[in-house]
């Protein structure tokens, strides 16, 4: 095992065309470390630097306490699954398993016994005659997993191995992933846009964004565990990507006492955690974020609350176990929940929400960092 360092690590295709500016970070020997991200934020291109199969333009990256900006990727002791599986079409389930182990020319032997483990670890005891055509994206999945545990890496590179199997499998296999890291304890770095893979597989989960052409952005804009990135969002950026559905952010005033935050005509006492930085900013314009869980109808809020938004149903949108209602304040679209589907509001009907103040945030508009 082996913890991984990136140290002001950059990656730019032309001096015009940067896409990855100043990441600085520690993963944790055998940590589950998860890079989430839009698509075009550079996440994957980070996980093929520490791969070696993208070179770094500056800083430097550790494995360990090798510095291996400059190392060939066979030679830094980690193992990669794509997104794509990468099987050998002509090949057995055993033959694909074991192929890296034969041309590192390891005893027979020890080949078979690694690769009868895996299939053990994964369920392909039944499936080691078959060839990829043969197997269900499931199975595949599994014997691009089984091509990676039988090298004994020190490091695990998951680059979306997911993303082409179905929602039910998709569930099952992030729990087979997550049980499967907790066995082998190896440093494992997953890269996914999925906010449930991130939130329910990562140890600590690194949100990143497009830098731009700013050169004083970094891609990374927060790193934490799943309910810190959850409960307290450094920033506008990581408010509204993470959650589904995702984080109201809506302008409002801070009050010239700075008791208060008034959005239209509903005003939200400022909860203890932002006492100081709302008296701080009396008087000035800031971003209100609540999630939709802290939206509520009155008869169905099991927290105290004296705050109503009152608006026009837009949409709502039944989840099974809850609905999700969308409705305008004014110009301004809001969601809230309701956990009970019996009287669905219909699109114009006019309704009223309770607000959980304690669970707001605020946000400076231009600095666009959570208030402190």
């Amino acid at each position: 095992m082996a913890s991984i360092t990136l140290d002001h690590v950059g990656k730019a295709y032309t001096p015009e065309v940067t896409v990855i500016r100043d990441l600085s970070f520690d993963i944790r020997d055998g940590e589950f470390m998860v890079f989430v991200g839009p698509s075009g934020c550079g996440k994957s291109t980070v996980l093929r630097m520490i791969a070696g199969l993208e070179t770094i333009t500056t800083g430097t990256l550790k494995i360990g306490d090798r510095v291996v900006n400059d190392v060939h990727p066979k030679d830094r002791d980690i193992a990669m699954v794509f997104q794509s599986y990468a099987l050998y079409p002509h090949m057995t389930v055993y033959d694909n398993i074991a192929f890296g182990l034969q041309i590192r020319k390891i005893d027979e032997a020890e080949i078979k016994k690694r690769v009868q483990e895996a299939a053990d670890t994964l369920g392909l005891n039944d499936f080691l005659d078959r060839k990829p055509k043969a197997l269900s994206g499931g199975q595949r999945q599994r014997v691009a997993l089984g091509r990676a545990i039988v090298r004994n890496p020190s490091v695990f590179l998951f680059d979306e191995p997911l993303s082409n199997l179905d929602a039910e499998l998709r569930v099952h296999m992030r729990a087979e992933l997550s049980k499967l890291q907790r066995k082998l304890k190896t440093t494992t770095v997953y890269v996914t846009h999925d906010q449930v893979e991130a939130m329910t597989m990562g140890h600590r989960i690194a949100v990143l964004r497009p830098c731009g052409n700013d050169p004083e952005v970094s891609n990374l804009t927060q790193i934490g565990t799943p309910m810190e990135i959850y409960d307290t969002p450094a920033n506008l950026f990581t408010a509204g990507f993470m959650g589904t559905p995702k984080m109201n952010l809506l302008k409002a005033r801070i009050t010239d006492d700075g008791d208060a935050v008034m959005f239209h005509e509903v005003r939200l006492p400022v909860s203890p955690q932002f006492r100081d930085a709302a008296l701080r900013s009396k008087g000035k314009d800031v971003v209100l974020g609540i999630r939709p869980e802290h939206i509520g109808a009155a008869h169905e809020i099991d927290w105290a609350s004296d705050c109503a938004i009152t608006g026009t149903v837009e949409i709502p949108e039944p989840l099974g176990h809850e609905v999700i209602v969308h409705f305008d304040v004014q110009g301004q679209t809001i969601s809230g929940r309701l956990r009970s589907h019996t009287s669905l509001p219909a699109p114009g009907d006019p309704i009223t929400f309770q607000v959980r103040t304690e669970a707001m945030h605020l946000f400076d508009p231009v600095s666009e960092q959570r208030l402190r």
